[in-house]
């Protein structure tokens, strides 16, 4: 029953990290205390040395999952010839002021058997450090199982017998009959005394409050149109990738999931990126989350204010720059893809996107809010100075290619979104008190217009193209209009999605990055499916070819709902880190894109079948 596959996984959390758990019933992989941090449970990168915590039927079963409707509480339930198995999975969320005392950390399992009679199997493998540390479980007695690494006391408490295992670990069987529950608590404490929540009708409870939680925080969502399912689980899987004591929101929780199979393509995915500022400060404004949307941009403030005016590409969770990348040798990777990486070399690139990603984010929050303090608006100055010196250098783009810096075309365009807001900013009158080179930055503004609409756009293709004076096609063009650089109608807009989906298109509206991914033999780049929804909706295209379109990237999800980093073109299943917040954030994009192009009068069409979305269900 062993799953290979990303697509097999699910994701649960607590707003400080998160475990991704197969369809087999394996806790697979799992950063403690926080997303960046060593895994315990890394199985899904190497099954041997990476160490994952399985509940299971001792016997072949039918599997079938689901999140409780609303919440990111998991439910598996496991079908045998002898009967059924539904094992709850969470880590529970606590209220703030709770008066009871709670674990640092904890990740609670549930099983109930709900007909006839069932064995479950138990495992329990930790290897601390991806796997390079020693695990000695010492037995606590009524204590439960203990681990110490690094300062940290992990503590497994279960209401079955466990015992140690010859290969290390432990392990277990216990025969549940209808009716009959069985449950376990993982903690982390690096604090004395540990805090150990009791089991049986308690930990049900915490179930209970965790549901309650979850449901209540969904229904603040504001979006109503028909596809409510689809987005209320991104913006959940969105909250699950948000470290909540800062706001920041991190790429992935995974580190090294690839992008081909068998190739190089492994990156960490567990840091801020900074070119995701503005798609994420939109989506989250547009479902109602202004206090989540509000908390990210000022973990932006904060992150860039420590390195202005050089702009990181990322940040950790406390807006620190990480530089170091270091391979791990002793693991094999997913499907054999090494080098498996902790850590990110990008952060020492340069990405021009990254300053029009942030000051359009800042520019939302003004908007909404009306004002910006002193100290903010002149930091937005010094990055809007750094941009009218910097704009012409050769960079790495927005998708940190390590093959050297080029004048991307995409690069230019955010940094023309850049000093738009700011003089928007100053039309509305919010440096009034700050001394800002306005002259300077209409003037470079117009010079990047200038460049944008005659070295980026080639006649011969009728196109614009990724780098200046090139004859390649990038997805990310399709942003132009989102940004409002140019209106979605135009021919040059409707000819530049013509040669995309000419060059990069797969199947079923899927898009490669670029064309470099096309010879490379990559996944479908997932988020940009969705950008290219939302250019049909703007009016590159009708709204019929719009739904149609963002109905077959829906089918591309899991049977939970989640998307990866990308997508093979010829099976479906997803690639790369896992799950990804871009790609979440951008059906959330057009969904409310498709909302606002919607026709009012026009009856809701119904959904038409999706080739092959029963088979990958």
């Amino acid at each position: 029953m062993r799953p290979v596959r990303i697509h097999d996984h699910a994701v649960i959390g607590d707003g400080h990290s998160a475990a991704l758990v197969s369809r087999d019933g394996a806790v697979d992989w799992l950063c403690w205390p926080r997303f960046d941090s060593p895994s315990l449970f890394a199985g899904i990168l190497d099954p041997e040395v990476g160490g994952a915590w399985c509940l299971r039927p001792a016997e072949p079963a039918r599997v079938t999952r689901e999140y409780l409707p609303d919440t990111n509480v998991l439910q598996t339930r496991f079908e045998t010839d002898g009967g059924v198995l539904v094992v709850t999975d969470l880590m529970p969320v606590h209220e703030a002021h709770s008066r009871w005392p709670r674990p640092e950390r904890e990740l609670l399992r549930c099983v109930v058997c709900e007909r006839g009679e069932v064995a479950l199997d138990v495992r329990y493998e930790p290897r601390p450090d991806y796997g390079r540390a020693r695990a000695d479980i010492r037995d606590g007695g009524r204590l439960g199982w203990r681990l110490e690494h690094a300062g940290w006391l992990y503590t497994l408490r279960a209401d079955v017998p466990l015992r140690p295992a010859a290969g290390g670990g432990l392990v277990g069987r216990e025969s549940l009959r209808v009716g009959q529950r069985a449950h376990f608590s993982l903690t982390a404490t690096d604090d004395a005394p540990a805090v150990l929540p009791p089991l049986g009708r308690f930990s049900w409870e915490r179930v209970e409050r965790t549901v309650e939680a979850w449901r209540r925080w969904a229904a603040r969502c504001r979006y109503t149109g028909p596809y409510r399912e689809a987005v209320v689980r991104s913006a959940l899987a969105l909250k699950l990738l948000t470290f909540g004591p800062s706001g920041a929101v991190v790429a992935a929780a995974t580190t090294s999931l690839p992008e081909t199979l068998g190739g190089k393509d492994n990156w960490d995915y567990r840091f801020c990126w900074v070119r995701d500022a503005s798609f994420t400060a939109r989506a989250l404004y547009g479902l109602g989350y202004e206090a989540e949307a509000e908390a990210f941009v000022s973990w932006l403030l904060r992150a860039t204010w420590l390195t202005q005016p050089r702009m990181g590409v990322f940040y950790d969770v406390y807006g620190r720059l990480r530089e170091r990348e270091e391979e791990l040798p002793h693991l094999r990777g997913y499907a054999g893809s090494r080098p498996v990486r902790v850590g990110n070399a990008a952060a020492t690139q340069l990405q021009l996107d990254s300053y029009g990603e942030v000051i359009d984010a800042v520019a939302q929050l003004a908007r909404r809010s009306g004002r910006l303090a002193r100290d903010e608006l002149r930091m937005l100055v010094r990055l809007g100075e750094y941009v009218t010196k910097s704009w012409d250098a050769p960079d790495e783009g927005i998708w940190e290619t390590r093959s050297g810096r080029r004048r991307h075309t995409f690069s230019r365009l955010s940094c023309w979104v850049a000093l738009e807001r700011l003089l928007e900013l100053h039309r509305r009158g919010m440096f009034r008190g700050v001394k800002a080179p306005v002259e300077r930055f209409r003037d470079v503004r117009e010079r990047l217009w200038e460049e944008l609409r005659t070295r980026a756009w080639n006649p011969r293709l009728e196109s614009y193209v990724r780098v200046l004076d090139g004859d390649e096609v990038d997805a990310d063009l399709l942003l132009m209009a989102w940004y409002g650089f140019e209106d979605a109608r135009s021919e040059r807009m409707r000819s530049t999605h013509r040669r995309i989906l000419e060059r990069l298109g797969v199947r079923d509206g899927l898009l490669f990055r670029n064309e470099d991914d096309v010879h490379e033999g990559e996944g479908a780049f997932g988020v940009c499916g969705f950008w290219r929804v939302g250019l049909l909706a703007k009016g590159a295209g009708s709204f019929m070819e719009a739904e149609a379109a963002f109905r077959r990237q829906l089918a591309y999800a899991n049977d939970v709902g989640l998307y990866a980093e990308e997508i093979s073109p010829d099976t479906g299943e997803a690639r790369g880190n896992f799950p990804q917040a871009f790609t979440h954030v951008g059906l959330i994009s057009a969904a409310l894109e498709l909302e606002e192009a919607r026709p009012w009068r026009e009856p809701l069409l119904e959904a038409p079948e999706i080739p092959g979305e029963e088979a990958r269900a």
